[in-house]
């Protein structure tokens, strides 16, 4: 499985983002821009997302393989990343370290952690209306924002979901696999510990960021990280909810750059 991905950027090293559920790589462009100059930059379509290929079901641990290869292939593993994970792309990032921690030179985990989430009402109704809307019948852009008005009430997450929603030749389509995602919610918002091994740890950098307003990272969640990522530094940032980089993106674009910009971790 080949991974879509858009390449910014000409030298430095190189800087990895995976996106969150219902996103895609170009969700990260205007912090990727922002990083250009200094940094080579791959923003990645997460599987079932995007122009990645598609799926039969959702399984963290191959789509953090599917990276994986991703990474291996363009540089035969001597050229190790920063990657970067929001949400459900936190948890492939995560779990891509822990599996292939040469892969991985330092990680930002963004408003997420390794635990399991009991938010899957809320997906529920976001893909049921998503699929409700009659495609071939649509007539605008406009038209399915309000179509999804009802069980999408915040205007920027409705905003969100409809950077998913192409028009092409044939008409529109979802660049999201929406039958593998709404029937496997529970594996989205679930954490795979069972299969990690007891002892799995990560042993580089890792900056880990929560929104204030976000309820995905809190004090409850810190020996969880802890224990499998124990040299994590952790940032709240003010004024933000689940989606830190695109409400304070200037904030969290200064974090990550003094992250990118430290030292590796000294043995």
């Amino acid at each position: 499985m080949v991974l879509n991905t858009i390449e910014m950027g000409e030298s430095g090293p190189r800087v990895v983002f995976c996106h969150g559920l219902f996103g895609q790589g170009k969700n990260w462009t205007g912090i990727g821009k922002a990083l250009a100059e200094d940094y080579r930059v791959v923003l990645v379509d997460l599987p079932d997302h995007g122009h990645s290929p598609r799926s039969e079901r959702f399984d963290f641990l191959d789509y953090a393989d599917r990276v994986a290869e991703l990474l291996s292939g363009d540089s035969g593993g001597a050229d190790p990343v920063a990657l970067v994970g929001h949400s459900m792309g936190g948890k492939v990032a995560m779990l891509l370290a822990l599996r292939h921690p040469e892969l991985v030179e330092r990680l930002v985990v963004v408003d997420v952690a390794p635990v399991a989430y009991p938010h899957a009402a809320e997906f529920e109704a976001y893909i049921a209306a998503m699929q409700a809307i009659d495609l071939e019948g649509l007539e605008g852009r406009g038209d399915a924002d309000a179509a999804l008005q009802s069980a999408v009430p915040n205007p920027m997450v409705r905003g969100f979901l409809l950077q998913s929603l192409r028009r092409e030749a044939g008409g529109w389509r979802w660049l999201l696999n929406l039958d593998v995602l709404g029937r496997d919610l529970d594996t989205i918002t679930d954490w795979p510990e069972g299969e990690l091994a007891a002892d799995a740890t990560y042993p580089g950098k890792v900056l880990w960021v929560g929104g204030a307003n976000s309820p995905y990272v809190d004090d409850g969640y810190v020996a969880a990280m802890d224990r499998l990522f124990p040299f994590n530094r952790r940032v709240t940032i003010k004024g933000a909810g689940h989606w830190v980089h695109s409400e304070q993106p200037e904030v969290f674009l200064e974090v990550l750059r003094r992250f990118l910009e430290s030292p590796a971790q000294s043995d």
